[in-house]
């Protein structure tokens, strides 16, 4: 491509226009990327795709996916959102992310294929992922990626990434999130979720209460409901290991603790070989695969440990509603700490912040309260006037930034506490960014 008359010449530059390209940051909706994506003339991709829905999972499925399907030999392209320290982050190619060079590319393509049509960051940002594997054949000379693993970054039925049609859906768990766009309880939301199923495709569902409004959906669109503990299971082993079972008396006897932390991981796991039988005969994985790819998978920002000096750990994880909350409450009881637990917290204003702190409140022995500078994040003060609904006599300190209120956190933590940072992906960012500016600090 000739770069002369491009719009822009860096991702960043790219990056900071599109932020004030379209009237609002979110504008759910189809028909803006339909159209761009037909004059690009890659609406109908030659590779099979799994499209990953859900309110908490979809990071660590595609993760798991990703690795399981790289280790029996696929060719495999992932998109996910949001990033944690880079943009590139959001498209990977055999495991590789993107570089400037083929996200400028792909962004320039998009453009002149829009015309007059307002996209929002996130639509540039799908349409990119789909445009560079697509040229994936082209750019290297051979056949392109196998499968594309999607994630779909809120709700469903109008997501972006919704555009293209899966093989098989994942929905991982349905909960409450998003209120303003998806709705204020599971049966809408779950509504919301189900529009990634299509006609006849199988779905996966790994959450043990599916609402009554998915199930009825994947029923009238004739779509095959595989549900965990129904269709699908697994086992935990005496030994240590696990086992997963699914219809017509499969079974994966004996398999690796996935690599990624907390048990919540293993009924994620559960759906991604669930997901993958589904895919035979054309994507056929065998059990090493399975086993090599559990044990390697690796994702930010997810029960993340880092070990500190003075033998205090940093746990980082993005839960940023009850549910997940919950999940992270229980990997912490789990896992060893003989000290005490402070919490560095960041979120958004449109969270259940008084239901993500509640969850917490039986870890936490000090709390950090951090302020985020970014559209939709709440003050210190805010964090702090739902911290003190929640209870009295809370140990609790302001902070104007998340560096601010990490450093507040390392400052009171002794040999043997625990960081445990969360709320939102904006917080995990913070912290990790801190770290890398402070190297020394990490053993």
């Amino acid at each position: 491509m000739n770069t002369a008359d491009a719009r822009f010449a860096t991702l960043k530059e790219w990056l900071d226009w599109q932020e004030t390209l379209h009237p609002s940051r979110i504008d759910l909706g189809l028909e803006r990327v339909r159209t761009v994506l037909q004059r690009m003339s890659i609406e109908h991709p030659s590779y099979g795709i799994v499209m990953i829905g859900g309110t908490n999972g979809k990071g660590s499925s595609v993760a798991m996916l990703e690795s399981i399907l790289r280790a029996a030999g696929y060719r495999v392209g992932a998109y996910t959102s949001p990033h944690v320290l880079r943009y590139n982050e959001r498209v990977r190619i055999d495991g590789r992310e993107a570089n400037d060079t083929q996200l400028c590319e792909a962004f320039e393509r998009i453009d002149r294929a829009r015309e007059d049509i307002s996209l929002t960051y996130f639509e540039f940002g799908t349409l990119a992922a789909f445009d560079i594997f697509h040229h994936t054949a082209i750019d290297t000379g051979d056949t392109g990626i196998d499968i594309a693993l999607l994630e779909v970054g809120m709700g469903g039925r109008l997501d972006a990434v919704n555009v293209l049609d899966g093989d098989v859906a994942m929905v991982t768990s349905v909960d409450i999130d998003h209120v303003a766009w998806l709705g204020e309880d599971r049966e809408t939301i779950g509504w919301e979720k189900a529009g990634i199923l299509r006609q006849g495709r199988p779905v996966v569902c790994g959450d043990a209460r599916p609402p009554g409004t998915l199930v009825r959906h994947a029923r009238q669109l004739g779509s095959p409901l595989y549900r965990i503990r129904c269709e699908y299971g697994y086992e935990t082993n005496d030994d240590g290991s696990w086992s997963w079972w699914g219809a017509g008396q499969q079974v994966y006897d004996g398999l690796p603790v996935p690599s990624l932390y907390g048990p919540y991981q293993l009924r994620n796991a559960a759906g991604v070989i669930m997901a993958l039988e589904l895919l035979r005969p054309r994507i056929a994985v065998d059990r090493s695969a399975i086993a090599a790819g559990l044990e390697r998978a690796t994702l930010a920002g997810r029960f993340q440990v880092i070990p500190l000096a003075r033998d205090i750990t940093c746990i980082l994880d993005v839960a940023h509603n009850p549910q997940a909350a919950q999940a992270l409450s229980q990997a912490l009881a789990l896992h060893p700490c003989h000290g005490r637990t402070h919490v560095v917290m960041g979120m958004l204003v449109d969270k259940d912040i008084a239901g993500v702190m509640r969850e917490l409140l039986e870890t936490a022995d000090s709390w950090h309260l951090a302020g985020l500078a970014v559209e939709r994040g709440t003050t210190a003060d805010d964090l702090a006037q739902a911290l003190a609904l929640s209870g009295e006599g809370l140990t609790q300190r302001q902070y104007p930034d998340v560096a601010a209120a990490f450093t507040g956190a390392r400052a009171m933590a002794q040999p043997g506490d625990r960081i445990v940072v969360c709320g939102s992906f904006y917080t995990v960012t913070g912290v990790l960014k801190a770290l890398d500016h402070d190297r020394s600090g990490i053993e």
